[in-house]
Protein backbone atom coordinates (compact mmCIF):
# COMPACT_ATOMS: atom_id res chain seq x y z
CA UNK A 1 0.00 0.00 0.00
CA UNK A 2 1.36 3.42 -1.10
CA UNK A 3 0.82 5.96 1.94
CA UNK A 4 -0.62 9.14 0.56
CA UNK A 5 2.22 11.29 1.96
CA UNK A 6 5.03 9.29 -0.50
CA UNK A 7 4.98 12.07 -2.57
CA UNK A 8 5.91 14.11 0.43
CA UNK A 9 8.49 15.81 2.28
CA UNK A 10 7.76 15.81 6.24
CA UNK A 11 6.94 19.37 6.89
CA UNK A 12 4.51 19.90 3.00
CA UNK A 13 3.22 16.27 4.63
CA UNK A 14 2.37 18.54 7.91
CA UNK A 15 0.89 21.54 6.34
CA UNK A 16 -1.39 18.80 4.44
CA UNK A 17 -2.43 17.36 7.52
CA UNK A 18 -3.09 21.01 9.41
CA UNK A 19 -5.06 21.94 6.23
CA UNK A 20 -7.46 18.32 6.78
CA UNK A 21 -11.05 19.83 8.14
CA UNK A 22 -12.42 16.58 9.09
CA UNK A 23 -11.30 15.55 12.22
CA UNK A 24 -10.97 12.08 12.56
CA UNK A 25 -9.39 11.96 9.35
CA UNK A 26 -7.11 14.56 10.20
CA UNK A 27 -5.29 12.61 13.71
CA UNK A 28 -5.69 9.25 11.23
CA UNK A 29 -3.85 11.42 8.62
CA UNK A 30 -1.10 12.15 11.18
CA UNK A 31 -0.83 8.77 13.04
CA UNK A 32 0.04 7.76 9.12
CA UNK A 33 2.22 10.29 9.21
CA UNK A 34 4.47 9.61 12.31
CA UNK A 35 4.33 5.49 10.88
CA UNK A 36 5.71 6.52 7.49
CA UNK A 37 8.41 8.62 9.42
CA UNK A 38 9.34 6.09 11.54
CA UNK A 39 9.44 3.78 9.25
CA UNK A 40 11.94 5.65 6.60
CA UNK A 41 9.67 6.52 3.83
CA UNK A 42 9.58 10.09 4.04
CA UNK A 43 12.54 12.81 4.15
CA UNK A 44 12.85 15.77 6.46
CA UNK A 45 14.22 19.08 4.61
CA UNK A 46 14.76 21.45 7.49
CA UNK A 47 15.81 24.46 5.63
CA UNK A 48 12.90 24.31 2.76
CA UNK A 49 10.63 27.69 3.04
CA UNK A 50 7.01 26.14 2.65
CA UNK A 51 4.25 28.51 2.07
CA UNK A 52 0.65 27.92 3.24
CA UNK A 53 -1.54 28.16 0.60
CA UNK A 54 -4.68 26.46 1.74
CA UNK A 55 -6.29 27.85 4.40
CA UNK A 56 -5.14 26.91 7.94
CA UNK A 57 -6.74 25.22 10.55
CA UNK A 58 -8.63 22.90 8.79
CA UNK A 59 -11.42 22.83 11.07
CA UNK A 60 -15.02 20.83 10.87
CA UNK A 61 -18.21 22.85 10.59
CA UNK A 62 -18.91 22.09 13.75
CA UNK A 63 -18.18 22.85 16.70
CA UNK A 64 -19.20 26.17 16.65
CA UNK A 65 -16.17 28.26 18.22
CA UNK A 66 -17.72 31.13 20.70
CA UNK A 67 -15.93 32.99 23.14
CA UNK A 68 -14.78 31.33 26.54
CA UNK A 69 -17.29 33.53 28.72
CA UNK A 70 -20.18 32.15 26.63
CA UNK A 71 -19.56 28.36 27.34
CA UNK A 72 -22.60 27.03 28.93
CA UNK A 73 -21.82 25.32 32.19
CA UNK A 74 -23.08 22.41 32.99
CA UNK A 75 -23.27 19.99 36.28
CA UNK A 76 -20.89 17.06 35.98
CA UNK A 77 -23.65 14.49 37.68
CA UNK A 78 -25.96 14.64 34.66
CA UNK A 79 -24.47 12.74 31.29
CA UNK A 80 -24.52 16.05 29.37
CA UNK A 81 -22.11 17.36 31.46
CA UNK A 82 -20.24 14.35 31.36
CA UNK A 83 -20.36 14.63 27.40
CA UNK A 84 -19.48 18.17 27.56
CA UNK A 85 -16.36 18.21 29.61
CA UNK A 86 -15.56 15.06 27.31
CA UNK A 87 -16.04 16.89 24.48
CA UNK A 88 -14.02 20.28 25.77
CA UNK A 89 -10.90 18.03 26.59
CA UNK A 90 -11.04 16.39 23.30
CA UNK A 91 -11.28 20.00 21.19
CA UNK A 92 -8.06 20.41 23.09
CA UNK A 93 -6.77 17.75 21.90
CA UNK A 94 -7.96 18.81 18.48
CA UNK A 95 -6.42 21.96 18.78
CA UNK A 96 -3.21 20.46 20.21
CA UNK A 97 -2.99 18.43 16.46
CA UNK A 98 -2.73 21.99 14.97
CA UNK A 99 -0.26 23.73 16.76
CA UNK A 100 2.31 20.86 16.79
CA UNK A 101 1.86 20.32 13.23
CA UNK A 102 2.17 24.02 12.60
CA UNK A 103 5.50 24.32 14.72
CA UNK A 104 6.60 21.64 11.78
CA UNK A 105 5.83 23.30 9.13
CA UNK A 106 6.17 27.19 9.80
CA UNK A 107 9.71 27.15 11.60
CA UNK A 108 12.66 26.45 9.44
CA UNK A 109 16.35 26.22 10.16
CA UNK A 110 16.06 24.04 13.28
CA UNK A 111 17.64 20.78 14.30
CA UNK A 112 15.92 17.81 12.78
CA UNK A 113 15.47 16.55 16.35
CA UNK A 114 13.30 19.70 16.66
CA UNK A 115 10.78 17.98 13.85
CA UNK A 116 11.08 14.15 14.93
CA UNK A 117 10.02 15.98 18.32
CA UNK A 118 6.59 17.74 17.33
CA UNK A 119 6.14 14.92 15.02
CA UNK A 120 5.76 12.76 18.13
CA UNK A 121 3.95 15.44 20.10
CA UNK A 122 1.46 15.12 16.93
CA UNK A 123 1.11 11.72 16.70
CA UNK A 124 -0.01 11.51 20.38
CA UNK A 125 -2.32 14.09 20.58
CA UNK A 126 -3.54 12.80 17.48
CA UNK A 127 -3.87 9.14 19.37
CA UNK A 128 -5.91 11.07 22.80
CA UNK A 129 -8.47 12.78 20.20
CA UNK A 130 -8.93 9.36 19.68
CA UNK A 131 -9.66 7.91 22.88
CA UNK A 132 -11.84 10.96 23.93
CA UNK A 133 -13.93 10.86 20.84
CA UNK A 134 -14.78 7.30 20.80
CA UNK A 135 -15.53 7.46 24.61
CA UNK A 136 -17.77 10.70 23.48
CA UNK A 137 -19.67 8.63 21.38
CA UNK A 138 -19.99 5.51 24.04
CA UNK A 139 -22.22 8.87 25.76
CA UNK A 140 -23.89 9.19 22.82
CA UNK A 141 -22.45 12.57 21.34
CA UNK A 142 -19.85 13.55 18.72
CA UNK A 143 -17.15 15.40 18.27
CA UNK A 144 -18.88 19.32 17.15
CA UNK A 145 -22.18 18.77 19.25
CA UNK A 146 -21.20 21.50 21.69
CA UNK A 147 -19.93 24.60 21.22
CA UNK A 148 -16.04 25.31 22.56
CA UNK A 149 -13.88 28.34 22.18
CA UNK A 150 -10.47 28.78 20.13
CA UNK A 151 -7.84 30.42 22.71
CA UNK A 152 -5.01 28.12 21.87
CA UNK A 153 -5.33 28.62 18.15
CA UNK A 154 -5.47 32.30 18.77
CA UNK A 155 -2.11 32.60 20.92
CA UNK A 156 -0.51 30.65 17.61
CA UNK A 157 -1.84 33.28 15.38
CA UNK A 158 -0.15 36.06 17.76
CA UNK A 159 3.19 33.65 17.59
CA UNK A 160 3.59 32.83 14.22
CA UNK A 161 6.20 34.67 13.23
CA UNK A 162 8.72 34.21 16.07
CA UNK A 163 9.47 30.45 16.94
CA UNK A 164 11.05 31.55 20.40
CA UNK A 165 7.57 33.10 21.16
CA UNK A 166 5.86 30.16 20.07
CA UNK A 167 7.38 27.59 22.08
CA UNK A 168 7.46 29.98 25.31
CA UNK A 169 3.46 30.71 25.26
CA UNK A 170 1.97 27.97 23.72
CA UNK A 171 3.34 24.20 24.98
CA UNK A 172 4.97 25.96 28.23
CA UNK A 173 2.17 28.24 29.22
CA UNK A 174 -1.04 27.72 27.60
CA UNK A 175 -0.61 23.67 27.02
CA UNK A 176 0.95 23.53 30.58
CA UNK A 177 -1.94 24.75 31.84
CA UNK A 178 -3.33 21.02 31.08
CA UNK A 179 -0.86 19.52 33.86
CA UNK A 180 -2.94 21.78 36.33
CA UNK A 181 -6.28 21.24 35.63
CA UNK A 182 -5.66 17.48 34.98
CA UNK A 183 -5.89 16.06 38.71
CA UNK A 184 -9.34 18.08 39.30
CA UNK A 185 -10.70 17.38 36.14
CA UNK A 186 -10.17 13.29 36.66
CA UNK A 187 -11.40 13.48 40.18
CA UNK A 188 -14.46 14.91 39.38
CA UNK A 189 -15.24 12.76 36.34
CA UNK A 190 -14.12 9.40 38.98
CA UNK A 191 -16.72 10.75 41.30
CA UNK A 192 -19.31 10.89 38.79
CA UNK A 193 -18.74 7.06 38.23
CA UNK A 194 -16.95 7.80 34.61
CA UNK A 195 -14.08 5.57 35.35
CA UNK A 196 -13.26 4.89 31.86
CA UNK A 197 -12.58 8.69 30.97
CA UNK A 198 -10.50 9.22 34.09
CA UNK A 199 -8.18 6.84 32.98
CA UNK A 200 -7.54 8.62 29.87
CA UNK A 201 -6.96 11.06 31.26
CA UNK A 202 -3.73 9.27 33.56
CA UNK A 203 -2.79 8.61 29.74
CA UNK A 204 -2.91 12.19 28.59
CA UNK A 205 -1.35 13.32 31.39
CA UNK A 206 1.63 10.87 31.53
CA UNK A 207 2.14 11.69 27.82
CA UNK A 208 1.52 15.91 28.14
CA UNK A 209 4.66 15.77 30.52
CA UNK A 210 6.37 14.92 28.18
CA UNK A 211 4.96 16.94 25.53
CA UNK A 212 5.65 19.97 27.88
CA UNK A 213 8.95 18.98 28.56
CA UNK A 214 9.62 19.15 24.76
CA UNK A 215 8.59 22.69 24.96
CA UNK A 216 10.94 23.07 27.72
CA UNK A 217 13.98 21.50 25.72
CA UNK A 218 13.07 23.68 22.87
CA UNK A 219 12.72 27.30 24.98
CA UNK A 220 16.03 26.39 26.86
CA UNK A 221 17.83 25.72 23.52
CA UNK A 222 16.60 28.58 22.07
CA UNK A 223 17.57 30.79 24.50
CA UNK A 224 20.94 29.64 24.84
CA UNK A 225 21.63 29.92 21.21
CA UNK A 226 20.51 33.72 21.06
CA UNK A 227 22.44 34.16 24.64
CA UNK A 228 19.09 35.07 26.68
CA UNK A 229 18.70 34.01 30.15
CA UNK A 230 15.00 31.81 30.23
CA UNK A 231 13.15 33.25 33.06
CA UNK A 232 13.49 37.29 31.89
CA UNK A 233 12.71 36.14 27.89
CA UNK A 234 9.96 34.22 29.47
CA UNK A 235 8.52 37.01 31.63
CA UNK A 236 9.33 39.35 28.89
CA UNK A 237 7.39 37.66 26.06
CA UNK A 238 4.31 36.84 28.36
CA UNK A 239 4.01 41.30 28.41
CA UNK A 240 4.89 41.76 25.26
CA UNK A 241 1.88 38.90 23.52
CA UNK A 242 -0.34 39.54 26.57
CA UNK A 243 -0.22 35.98 27.41
CA UNK A 244 -3.37 34.72 30.18
CA UNK A 245 -2.24 34.73 33.41
CA UNK A 246 -1.25 31.34 35.29
CA UNK A 247 -3.33 31.21 38.20
CA UNK A 248 -3.21 28.31 41.09
CA UNK A 249 -3.62 25.92 41.95
CA UNK A 250 -0.89 24.55 39.93
CA UNK A 251 0.75 20.26 39.02
CA UNK A 252 4.14 21.35 40.93
CA UNK A 253 5.04 17.55 40.35
CA UNK A 254 4.24 17.34 36.74
CA UNK A 255 5.73 20.57 36.26
CA UNK A 256 9.11 18.94 37.69
CA UNK A 257 8.98 16.35 35.39
CA UNK A 258 8.20 18.47 32.68
CA UNK A 259 11.66 20.25 33.45
CA UNK A 260 10.46 23.20 34.86
CA UNK A 261 13.17 24.74 37.15
CA UNK A 262 12.22 25.88 41.10
CA UNK A 263 12.97 28.96 39.88
CA UNK A 264 10.75 28.86 37.51
CA UNK A 265 8.08 27.31 40.63
CA UNK A 266 8.96 29.79 42.41
CA UNK A 267 7.82 32.56 39.68
CA UNK A 268 4.77 31.04 39.31
CA UNK A 269 3.79 30.50 42.80
CA UNK A 270 4.74 33.74 44.41
CA UNK A 271 3.66 36.19 41.02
Amino acid sequence: MVSEFASLELRQAALACLAESEAIVKANAVRQLASDWHEGRIALEVNKIIVDQMPIPGRPEKPQLIAPRLLKHRAMNTPDGRAALIHALAHIEFNAINLALDVIWRFNHMPAQFYIDWLKVADEEAYHFGLLNAHLQHLGFSYGDFDAHNSLWEMAEKTKNSVLARIALVPRTMEARGLDASPQLRAKLAQAGDMAAAEILDIILRDEIGHVAIGNHWFNWLCKESGLESLGTFQQLCNEYAAPKLRPPFNLGARRQAGFSELELAYLTES
